[in-house]
């Protein structure tokens, strides 16, 4: 069963590729046109985006920087992911929409709930950016919140593994993957999905959350098909 209104988290780092730093140009473009094809079945997307490509304030702070100060700095950052993948969506002519927590009227409408949801019902994508606008808060708790905002059906967030293992599978050949999960076993056994505030906040509004393997071509477009990619969280606990 497709979903009709869901919200897809992105990473910085899915935006990077394989450089070491900031954006792939053939990346994002790549993504912009599978995106492409889910807004063509009519399905409501939103996106929010991370910054770690560019900037990431949990690194800074744990140099010395101040945290609040280096959160902002990386809240900016997303700010530009978010553009950069405005302009490769409407490349591929979809209309897309960026709203920010943090005012920038020159660059970006402000992040008001019912302009969101008007923009989702008129067929545009909608990119959040600027995090929640509060430090302390990841963009993964901020992809929460939105999507309980929004009333999405589903949060996909798109990575470089193929799902949920129980144990790092790059260092251990034996990890087993997890085709779902409930939310409690994921906060239980901290097994960093999504970060504990993210996964409540999922677990309070009962939003699934399906990650999958975003460098695999045609993921994004099974996953909102319903089709079985990845790990699903939010349903019983069984492995691959």
């Amino acid at each position: 069963m497709a979903y009709k209104r869901v919200l897809l988290k992105l990473s910085g780092e899915a935006l990077m590729g394989n450089l070491g730093y900031g954006i792939d140009p053939m990346v994002v473009s790549a993504i912009a046109q599978e995106i492409s094809e889910v807004v063509a079945q009519g399905i409501q997307l939103a996106i929010v985006v991370g910054g770690g490509n560019i900037f990431r304030g949990v690194k800074a702070a744990s140099a010395g920087m101040d945290r609040a100060t280096a959160d902002y700095i990386g809240m900016i950052a997303t700010v530009m992911n978010a553009m950069t993948l405005q302009d490769a969506l409407e490349r591929a002519q979809v209309p897309t929409r960026v709203l920010t927590a943090i005012a920038m009227q020159e660059l970006a409408e402000p992040y008001i709930r019912r302009r969101a949801i008007r923009h989702l019902e008129k067929g545009r994508v909608v990119v959040f950016g600027a995090g929640s606008g509060n430090p302390f808060f990841t963009t993964d708790t901020t992809a929460a919140l939105r999507a309980a905002e929004i009333d999405a059906e589903v949060v996909f967030k798109a990575t470089k593994v193929d799902g949920v293992y129980d144990s790092d599978p790059s260092h251990n050949p034996n990890a087993r993957r997890f085709q779902s999960l409930t939310y409690g076993h994921v906060l239980t056994h901290d097994l960093r999905v999504m970060d504990g505030t993210a996964i409540a906040l999922c677990k309070e509004n009962n939003i699934p959350i399906v990650v999958f393997d975003l460098s695999v071509t045609g993921n994004i477009v099974r996953a909102v098909k319903g089709e079985p990619v990845g790990t699903l969280v939010g349903g019983f606990c069984e492995v691959s």
